[in-house]
């Protein structure tokens, strides 16, 4: 299954490519749906969040007054993540039971807007980000959802910015025009990317074969050194490997004029069967060197496809 990570700042519309993306087949795992299923009344983390916080967030009939906690929270860190250590658990293991009952050869998309602060783009196959200007964010929540000013600001100053934000995503959609306009920019990036990228992971096939030229209008030229440390980034992640802060991919031309990415990871990496497997679930099928029986043999530099469309490169795997 392709997962795919959606993020946004509140106010975005990530909602509206969420939209789009089920039109076209894709189960939508929604956080902030789930989110105020396990607050909600019978939900598991009402009671525990309401002995947390007291009775100013109840409601006269017993449930949550949303207004009256997320006041508290956002205008206070600590609070927050106490609120955070209360349902996040709850949350992450109902958005696990939607994931595994999604049909295993589709594709799944995350709504979750906290995928950059909680650093979770190595979990997906692909982050796709909406960025909007913030004066059209805060107009947004004032006129639509009815918040303060004040209030909508507050919010946005706790989440990731921007910048963070272009650091964690493969995909960027703008959503300063219309709502029309961000559904067509979804559709478009659908058919030329979401689409073959999970017939690509389903059969394994990376998306050009060694030597191949690069797809037209690959986008490798415009974040080469963001795009590396995602892919090496997903690679330590499907071999289980710890965060290497110091470890910087390289990317290397070769006499065909083809980029390779070099990632160096610094470890003896044993590329048996269950390694292979993990790597090309991530979305980076082995193509090894020198070694005619993957399932037991070692190799010094193993070398990876990868299923992306976006970015067709050949992938060293560096001791």
């Amino acid at each position: 299954m392709l997962r795919i990570g959606l993020s946004g700042g509140i106010g975005s519309g990530k909602s509206t490519v969420a939209r789009a993306c089920a039109e076209r087949g894709a189960t939508i795992v929604d956080a902030d749906a789930i989110a105020r299923g396990v607050l909600a009344p019978g939900g598991p983390g009402l009671d525990a969040v309401l002995a947390a916080f007291g009775e100013e967030v109840a409601a006269p009939d017993g449930s949550l007054d949303r207004a009256a906690l997320a006041a508290r929270v956002f205008a206070d860190p600590g609070e927050l993540a106490r609120l955070e250590a209360i349902t996040h658990p709850l949350i992450w293991a109902e958005a696990a039971r939607q994931f595994a009952a999604a049909p295993p050869d589709g594709i799944a998309v995350h709504d979750m807007p906290l995928l950059v602060e909680k650093r979770m783009s190595a979990d997906y196959h692909l982050v796709m980000v909406v960025l909007t200007d913030s004066e059209t964010r805060v107009r947004r929540l004032v006129e639509q959802r009815g918040l303060a000013e004040d209030d909508a600001r507050a919010r946005i100053r706790v989440q990731a910015s921007d910048e963070q934000r272009r650091a964690a995503a493969d995909v960027l959609l703008t959503n300063d025009g219309s709502p029309q306009e961000l559904t067509a920019a979804t559709a478009a990036l659908w058919e030329s990317r979401i689409e073959p990228y999970a017939a690509n992971l389903a059969a394994r096939r990376p998306a050009r074969a060694p030597g191949e030229p690069a797809i037209t209008g690959a986008p490798a030229a415009a974040d080469r050194d963001g795009q590396g440390r995602r892919i090496a980034a997903r690679v330590r992640r499907a071999l289980d490997l710890p965060d290497a802060p110091d470890v910087v991919p390289v990317w290397v031309p070769t006499p065909a004029g083809v980029d390779e990415l070099s990632i160096p990871l610094r470890v003896h990496l044993p590329v048996g069967a269950r390694a292979c497997e993990a790597l090309a679930a991530a979305g980076f099928p082995l193509r090894p060197v020198g070694a005619a029986d993957v399932g037991s043999t070692r190799v010094a530099e193993p070398r990876l496809g990868n299923c992306d469309p976006g970015w067709p490169v050949e992938i060293v795997l560096t001791d």
